[in-house]
């Protein structure tokens, strides 16, 4: 059995666990200031958190669109949310405002992509039933 992961999966979950991070981790570590450690709010940190997302969402927004519907709306949401993530870092009085912008875009380019294959699918689909064996374009 052949194991298929879908990458917009991958990518949603990516972006929610940024989120979470971003989120509910600082109440939950606040306590480790105590002993040194200081990773709420941490530059680098946080600039490799976001650095992973981007690679991650770029991987699987790559792959719906080579290999299927060549439309570059997920990359124009994916890029506003990277956006608001960077802003994030810099403006962090505004962090709160800017950090579910950025969830929204991220996870709705995610959601996009998903779409345009599942309708790239269907029309292949279509086309193969009908038995026209021509090029399916997006």
């Amino acid at each position: 059995m052949k194991l298929k992961i879908n990458a917009d999966l991958v990518g949603i979950g990516t972006s929610i666990a940024c989120a979470a991070h971003c989120a509910i981790l600082p109440i939950f570590l606040s306590g480790l200031s105590v002993f040194g450690v200081n990773i709420i709010h941490n530059f680098w940190f946080e600039s490799g958190m976001i650095l992973i997302a981007f690679i991650v969402g770029l991987f699987s927004l790559r792959h719906g669109f080579i290999r299927y519907h060549g439309s570059s709306v997920p990359f124009f949401l994916f890029t506003g949310g990277m956006f608001f993530l960077l802003a994030k870092q810099f403006w962090h009085d505004y962090e709160l405002v800017l950090l579910p912008f950025a969830l929204f875009l991220i996870v709705f380019a995610h959601i996009f992509n998903f779409r345009f294959i599942r309708k790239y699918a269907v029309k292949k689909e279509q086309t193969i039933k009908n038995s026209c064996l021509h090029q399916v374009t997006g």
